[in-house]
């Protein structure tokens, strides 16, 4: 068995941003090698060393957006998904907290990414719900208008619902 099969997937968290008009903020990603492949995402990443979850979500929201000033709530969704980016496979297990801002489409600063988040990461934007139900870009996780829409309506789960695996 090779050592690419015998590792664990890669520990993800995830936020999902809304500010006091419960937009969301999404990335706009897409791969190096074929910058016409994009793809709307919401920010966060690997979770490094000792770090807690809810530590990499802060930290990565941060380093991504800029965005420091915000209230983590419970993790919302948790999924495990597998695709091709930047001339690899990823196999991630991620978890998706809720976290609210305290102003309206609160500016971002992308200062803080990686090399390889500088090559991949075109921008932000913030999203209605309404906006995310009728694009036809890629949003990632899958169906996350009605995931949005199902957390507005409803507030969030009393426990973590487990989606769908995404294996692209």
């Amino acid at each position: 068995m090779s050592a690419e099969a015998d590792r664990s997937p890669r520990r993800v968290a995830r936020v999902v941003l809304l500010d006091p008009d419960d937009r969301i903020l999404l990335l706009h990603g897409f791969e190096p090698a074929d910058p016409s492949a994009t793809w709307w995402f919401t920010p966060g990443g690997g979770v490094e060393g000792e770090e807690r979850r809810e530590q990499a979500a802060l930290r990565e929201l941060a380093e991504e957006t800029g965005i420091t000033d915000v209230a983590l709530g419970p993790v919302l969704w948790q999924r495990f998904c597998s695709f091709p980016f930047d001339g690899r496979r990823w196999e991630q297990d991620e978890w998706y907290y809720l976290a609210r801002t305290r102003t309206a489409r609160t500016p971002t600063q992308m200062s803080g990414l990686t090399e390889l988040e500088r090559r991949s990461v075109a921008g932000a934007r913030w999203w209605t719900s309404a906006e995310l139900a009728i694009t036809h870009e890629t949003v990632y996780p899958n169906r996350l208008a009605g995931l949005l829409r199902t957390l507005l309506d409803e507030g969030p789960p009393l426990t973590p619902v487990v989606l769908a695996p995404e294996i692209a």
